[in-house]
Protein backbone atom coordinates (compact mmCIF):
# COMPACT_ATOMS: atom_id res chain seq x y z
CA UNK A 1 0.00 0.00 0.00
CA UNK A 2 2.04 2.92 -1.34
CA UNK A 3 -0.45 5.79 -1.09
CA UNK A 4 -0.61 7.81 2.10
CA UNK A 5 -3.91 7.44 3.90
CA UNK A 6 -5.70 9.87 6.15
CA UNK A 7 -8.17 9.27 8.95
CA UNK A 8 -11.19 11.53 8.35
CA UNK A 9 -13.42 11.83 11.44
CA UNK A 10 -16.71 13.59 12.14
CA UNK A 11 -18.79 14.25 15.24
CA UNK A 12 -21.98 16.28 15.46
CA UNK A 13 -24.15 17.49 18.34
CA UNK A 14 -27.19 19.66 19.05
CA UNK A 15 -27.60 22.59 21.49
CA UNK A 16 -23.83 22.73 22.17
CA UNK A 17 -20.65 20.82 21.55
CA UNK A 18 -20.22 17.45 23.24
CA UNK A 19 -17.84 18.97 25.79
CA UNK A 20 -20.51 21.51 26.79
CA UNK A 21 -23.25 18.94 27.24
CA UNK A 22 -24.78 18.94 23.76
CA UNK A 23 -26.89 16.04 22.57
CA UNK A 24 -24.86 13.61 20.45
CA UNK A 25 -26.29 13.40 16.93
CA UNK A 26 -23.80 11.49 14.84
CA UNK A 27 -20.20 10.37 14.48
CA UNK A 28 -18.18 8.52 11.90
CA UNK A 29 -14.86 7.91 10.25
CA UNK A 30 -13.44 7.02 6.87
CA UNK A 31 -9.95 6.37 5.57
CA UNK A 32 -9.03 8.24 2.40
CA UNK A 33 -6.10 9.09 0.17
CA UNK A 34 -5.31 12.79 -0.02
CA UNK A 35 -7.22 13.07 -3.31
CA UNK A 36 -10.36 11.62 -1.70
CA UNK A 37 -10.39 13.60 1.57
CA UNK A 38 -13.04 16.04 0.27
CA UNK A 39 -15.29 13.15 -0.83
CA UNK A 40 -14.95 11.49 2.58
CA UNK A 41 -15.74 14.77 4.37
CA UNK A 42 -18.87 15.26 2.25
CA UNK A 43 -20.05 11.71 2.95
CA UNK A 44 -19.65 12.16 6.70
CA UNK A 45 -21.24 15.62 6.63
CA UNK A 46 -24.27 14.26 4.76
CA UNK A 47 -24.56 11.48 7.34
CA UNK A 48 -24.75 14.00 10.19
CA UNK A 49 -27.06 16.47 8.45
CA UNK A 50 -29.62 13.80 7.59
CA UNK A 51 -29.57 11.87 10.87
CA UNK A 52 -32.85 10.80 12.48
CA UNK A 53 -31.68 12.04 15.91
CA UNK A 54 -32.13 15.64 14.74
CA UNK A 55 -30.41 18.57 13.05
CA UNK A 56 -26.99 19.34 14.57
CA UNK A 57 -25.84 22.85 15.34
CA UNK A 58 -22.28 21.74 16.11
CA UNK A 59 -20.09 19.65 13.84
CA UNK A 60 -16.39 18.94 13.80
CA UNK A 61 -14.65 17.25 10.87
CA UNK A 62 -10.92 16.65 10.98
CA UNK A 63 -8.31 14.57 9.23
CA UNK A 64 -4.80 13.41 9.99
CA UNK A 65 -2.26 11.20 8.25
CA UNK A 66 -2.14 7.58 9.35
CA UNK A 67 1.52 6.96 10.17
CA UNK A 68 1.34 3.26 11.12
CA UNK A 69 1.15 0.21 8.84
CA UNK A 70 -2.29 -1.25 8.14
CA UNK A 71 -3.48 -4.66 9.25
CA UNK A 72 -5.70 -6.42 6.70
CA UNK A 73 -8.61 -8.35 8.22
CA UNK A 74 -11.33 -10.51 6.72
CA UNK A 75 -14.87 -9.47 7.72
CA UNK A 76 -16.57 -11.55 10.38
CA UNK A 77 -18.96 -14.22 9.16
CA UNK A 78 -22.52 -12.96 9.41
CA UNK A 79 -25.78 -14.52 10.54
CA UNK A 80 -29.19 -12.92 11.05
CA UNK A 81 -31.40 -13.83 14.02
CA UNK A 82 -34.99 -12.77 13.30
CA UNK A 83 -37.12 -12.02 16.36
CA UNK A 84 -40.63 -10.66 16.94
CA UNK A 85 -39.85 -7.91 19.47
CA UNK A 86 -37.12 -6.34 21.59
CA UNK A 87 -37.67 -8.63 24.58
CA UNK A 88 -37.14 -11.68 22.40
CA UNK A 89 -34.13 -9.98 20.87
CA UNK A 90 -32.51 -9.48 24.26
CA UNK A 91 -33.09 -13.14 25.11
CA UNK A 92 -31.15 -14.04 21.96
CA UNK A 93 -28.41 -11.52 22.79
CA UNK A 94 -27.99 -12.89 26.30
CA UNK A 95 -27.76 -16.47 25.05
CA UNK A 96 -25.18 -15.46 22.45
CA UNK A 97 -23.10 -13.62 25.05
CA UNK A 98 -23.17 -16.71 27.26
CA UNK A 99 -21.97 -18.80 24.30
CA UNK A 100 -19.06 -16.37 24.00
CA UNK A 101 -18.12 -17.10 27.60
CA UNK A 102 -19.61 -14.06 29.34
CA UNK A 103 -21.12 -15.16 32.69
CA UNK A 104 -24.81 -14.40 33.27
CA UNK A 105 -23.93 -12.31 36.35
CA UNK A 106 -21.67 -10.11 34.22
CA UNK A 107 -24.40 -9.76 31.58
CA UNK A 108 -26.88 -8.64 34.26
CA UNK A 109 -24.37 -6.10 35.57
CA UNK A 110 -23.76 -4.84 32.03
CA UNK A 111 -27.48 -4.23 31.47
CA UNK A 112 -27.53 -2.28 34.73
CA UNK A 113 -24.62 -0.16 33.45
CA UNK A 114 -26.55 0.47 30.22
CA UNK A 115 -29.56 1.75 32.17
CA UNK A 116 -27.35 4.21 34.08
CA UNK A 117 -25.45 5.58 31.07
CA UNK A 118 -27.97 7.12 28.70
CA UNK A 119 -26.39 9.35 26.04
CA UNK A 120 -23.07 7.54 25.68
CA UNK A 121 -20.99 8.68 22.69
CA UNK A 122 -18.65 5.69 22.60
CA UNK A 123 -18.23 2.17 23.86
CA UNK A 124 -18.23 0.99 27.48
CA UNK A 125 -15.56 -1.56 28.42
CA UNK A 126 -16.63 -4.19 30.94
CA UNK A 127 -14.44 -6.82 32.57
CA UNK A 128 -16.05 -10.11 31.53
CA UNK A 129 -15.05 -11.75 34.81
CA UNK A 130 -15.95 -9.11 37.40
CA UNK A 131 -18.68 -7.21 35.52
CA UNK A 132 -17.03 -3.89 36.43
CA UNK A 133 -16.65 -1.02 33.98
CA UNK A 134 -12.93 -0.50 33.32
CA UNK A 135 -12.51 2.34 30.80
CA UNK A 136 -13.00 5.36 33.12
CA UNK A 137 -14.15 7.54 30.21
CA UNK A 138 -17.56 8.62 31.51
CA UNK A 139 -20.08 9.70 28.85
CA UNK A 140 -17.36 9.91 26.20
CA UNK A 141 -16.61 6.20 26.20
CA UNK A 142 -14.18 4.68 23.71
CA UNK A 143 -14.36 5.62 20.03
CA UNK A 144 -12.98 2.88 17.79
CA UNK A 145 -11.01 4.60 15.06
CA UNK A 146 -8.68 4.21 12.05
CA UNK A 147 -10.62 1.57 10.18
CA UNK A 148 -12.43 1.24 6.85
CA UNK A 149 -13.61 -1.08 4.11
CA UNK A 150 -13.37 0.18 0.57
CA UNK A 151 -16.72 0.47 -1.20
CA UNK A 152 -16.02 -1.86 -4.11
CA UNK A 153 -15.20 -4.93 -2.02
CA UNK A 154 -17.87 -4.08 0.59
CA UNK A 155 -20.55 -3.92 -2.08
CA UNK A 156 -19.49 -7.30 -3.50
CA UNK A 157 -19.54 -8.80 0.00
CA UNK A 158 -22.95 -7.30 0.84
CA UNK A 159 -24.45 -8.63 -2.39
CA UNK A 160 -23.01 -12.08 -1.70
CA UNK A 161 -24.40 -12.06 1.86
CA UNK A 162 -27.84 -10.68 0.84
CA UNK A 163 -27.17 -7.66 3.05
CA UNK A 164 -28.17 -4.03 2.41
CA UNK A 165 -25.47 -2.11 0.54
CA UNK A 166 -25.62 0.63 3.15
CA UNK A 167 -23.01 2.83 4.84
CA UNK A 168 -24.45 1.80 8.23
CA UNK A 169 -23.80 -1.90 7.55
CA UNK A 170 -20.27 -1.21 6.31
CA UNK A 171 -19.43 0.82 9.42
CA UNK A 172 -20.88 -1.73 11.84
CA UNK A 173 -19.20 -4.80 10.36
CA UNK A 174 -15.87 -2.98 10.01
CA UNK A 175 -15.94 -1.89 13.65
CA UNK A 176 -17.09 -5.28 14.93
CA UNK A 177 -14.35 -7.02 12.95
CA UNK A 178 -11.61 -4.76 14.33
CA UNK A 179 -12.84 -5.19 17.90
CA UNK A 180 -13.31 -8.96 17.66
CA UNK A 181 -9.81 -9.51 16.28
CA UNK A 182 -8.11 -8.31 19.46
CA UNK A 183 -7.27 -11.31 21.67
CA UNK A 184 -8.63 -9.59 24.81
CA UNK A 185 -12.13 -9.16 23.31
CA UNK A 186 -14.61 -11.74 24.56
CA UNK A 187 -17.70 -10.28 22.86
CA UNK A 188 -19.42 -7.09 21.75
CA UNK A 189 -23.06 -6.08 22.33
CA UNK A 190 -24.45 -3.20 20.27
CA UNK A 191 -27.60 -1.49 19.10
CA UNK A 192 -27.94 1.89 17.44
CA UNK A 193 -29.02 5.22 18.95
CA UNK A 194 -30.84 5.94 15.68
CA UNK A 195 -34.58 6.03 16.59
CA UNK A 196 -35.52 4.55 13.20
CA UNK A 197 -33.14 1.57 13.37
CA UNK A 198 -33.88 -1.25 15.81
CA UNK A 199 -31.46 -3.94 14.61
CA UNK A 200 -28.43 -4.71 16.78
CA UNK A 201 -25.85 -7.43 17.13
CA UNK A 202 -23.59 -9.58 19.25
CA UNK A 203 -20.14 -10.22 17.78
CA UNK A 204 -17.09 -12.29 18.59
CA UNK A 205 -14.21 -13.89 16.69
CA UNK A 206 -15.77 -17.36 17.12
CA UNK A 207 -19.49 -16.60 16.62
CA UNK A 208 -19.00 -13.91 13.99
CA UNK A 209 -21.38 -10.99 13.48
CA UNK A 210 -24.74 -12.13 14.84
CA UNK A 211 -27.40 -9.64 13.71
CA UNK A 212 -30.54 -9.47 15.86
CA UNK A 213 -33.50 -7.95 14.04
CA UNK A 214 -34.96 -6.14 17.07
CA UNK A 215 -33.18 -4.91 20.21
CA UNK A 216 -35.26 -1.80 20.99
CA UNK A 217 -38.52 -0.04 20.18
CA UNK A 218 -38.91 2.33 17.23
CA UNK A 219 -38.47 5.94 18.37
CA UNK A 220 -36.04 5.04 21.16
CA UNK A 221 -32.87 7.16 20.90
CA UNK A 222 -30.95 5.14 23.47
CA UNK A 223 -28.12 3.09 21.99
CA UNK A 224 -25.59 0.69 23.45
CA UNK A 225 -22.07 -0.45 22.67
CA UNK A 226 -20.30 -2.69 25.19
CA UNK A 227 -17.03 -4.55 24.77
CA UNK A 228 -16.56 -7.43 27.20
CA UNK A 229 -12.83 -7.78 27.81
CA UNK A 230 -10.93 -10.71 29.24
CA UNK A 231 -7.87 -9.02 30.77
CA UNK A 232 -8.56 -5.60 32.27
CA UNK A 233 -4.99 -5.25 33.57
CA UNK A 234 -3.95 -4.53 29.96
CA UNK A 235 -6.74 -2.03 29.40
CA UNK A 236 -4.61 0.91 28.19
CA UNK A 237 -2.93 -1.29 25.56
CA UNK A 238 -6.36 -2.51 24.52
CA UNK A 239 -7.72 1.05 24.21
CA UNK A 240 -4.66 2.07 22.19
CA UNK A 241 -5.45 -0.72 19.70
CA UNK A 242 -9.11 0.36 19.43
CA UNK A 243 -8.30 4.04 18.94
CA UNK A 244 -5.04 4.03 16.96
CA UNK A 245 -4.27 0.74 15.22
CA UNK A 246 -5.18 1.11 11.51
CA UNK A 247 -7.04 -1.75 9.87
CA UNK A 248 -8.65 -2.35 6.48
CA UNK A 249 -11.12 -5.09 5.66
CA UNK A 250 -10.43 -7.24 2.64
CA UNK A 251 -12.68 -9.91 1.14
CA UNK A 252 -12.41 -12.38 -1.71
CA UNK A 253 -15.48 -14.27 -2.84
CA UNK A 254 -13.62 -17.52 -3.52
CA UNK A 255 -12.50 -17.67 0.13
CA UNK A 256 -15.88 -16.81 1.62
CA UNK A 257 -18.12 -19.19 3.55
CA UNK A 258 -21.66 -18.01 4.17
CA UNK A 259 -23.35 -18.97 7.43
CA UNK A 260 -26.44 -16.81 6.99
Amino acid sequence: MQDKFFSVRMRAAKDASHEKGGKHISGGEMLATYENIKKAMNTLMDKALSHARGAPDFMQIQFEEVDKPFHLLAPLHIKTNTVSNADEGHEVAINLLKKCGVPKQTIDMAYDVISQNDGMRGAILIDAHSGERVDNRGKKGIRVSRMDWFDETFEKWATRQNMPVHFRVKEAVTLATKVANHPDTIAELCWSDDPDYVTGYVASKELGYQRISNLKEYGDERGCRIFFVGRSENIETYIDYLEKEPILLEWEEENDTRIN
